[in-house]
Order: structure tokens, then sequence, then C-alpha cells
């Protein structure tokens, strides 16, 4: 998102993972996003991580860093988080060529989308696709 046409979104799902550097690699590698910034604790543990796909972006860490946010997700379960990507069949070859847990292959929706549905490294599901619903300020 560098340059002048850069802009913020207004939402950012956030996931807390047990080995957050793992996620980072599986989520750059095999699943297309770009690290935008990961700061790291004096233990190594990922702080805060922020990771682009299209023009939107999630934020990550470790658990067990303490605080409301970290001790409120304790007992959550999996998140689930939809992405918006141009071709679907090509993010999801690039999915499976770098090993990902593929649940749903590409699919045809009724409602005009086409996704496919897959499982990260601790069982939080992304599920990429062409629906973008249109909002209007």
């Amino acid at each position: 998102m560098a340059g002048t046409n850069s802009w913020r979104p207004g939402i950012f799902p956030t996931v807390l993972y047990t080995d957050a550097k793992a996620a980072i690699r599986q989520l750059t590698e095999a699943l297309g996003f770009t690290e935008l910034s990961v700061y790291e604790g004096e233990d190594g543990s990922v702080v805060h991580a922020e990771l682009v796909q299209g023009n939107g972006a999630v934020m990550l860490g470790s658990k067990g860093r303490g605080g409301v946010f970290d001790t409120a997700m304790k007992d959550a379960g999996p998140t689930g988080v939809y992405v918006v990507v141009e071709d679907v069949d090509a993010h999801h070859r690039r999915a499976v060529e770098h090993g990902a847990e593929i649940l749903m292959p590409p699919t045809d929706q009724d409602y005009g989308s086409r996704d496919y549905l897959a499982r990260d490294l601790e069982g939080n599901l992304w599920s990429f696709g062409t629906y973008a619903p249109e909002i209007q300020g």
C-alpha cells in the first residue's frame, strides 16, 4: 500500500496465534499476503503485525502476551476471515503448492462469487473469493 494512492481500511480482522511467526510465513508464502509491519518483543514473540492483501489488511500477534484482548481471546474459537482476490484459481494453486489445508476447492456460488476455503496452521478459516460487496458512503 505504498505510494501516493495509499489509503486506510476501516476494518481489520485480528487473529492471535501460538506461533505467530509460522502464521506470518504461511499467510505470506502460501496465501499471498504481504508484510506491512512486524513488531517483536524482547522475547521474540510477535507483539503486533499487519499483513496486506489487495485493499484490505489483517492484524495479528502472539497469544499469551497478556492484556485485555489476549485474555478475551484466550478461549475464543477459530476466526473466519473473507478476503477478496481477483484470480481465485491462481490464488488456490499457490496455496496448494505451499501445502495449505484446503477445505473447499474453487467453487462457483449461487450468488455469483467464485471462492475457496482454507484452514491455517492454528485452525482459523480463510475464505478467498471474488465477492466484494459495494458499500455506499
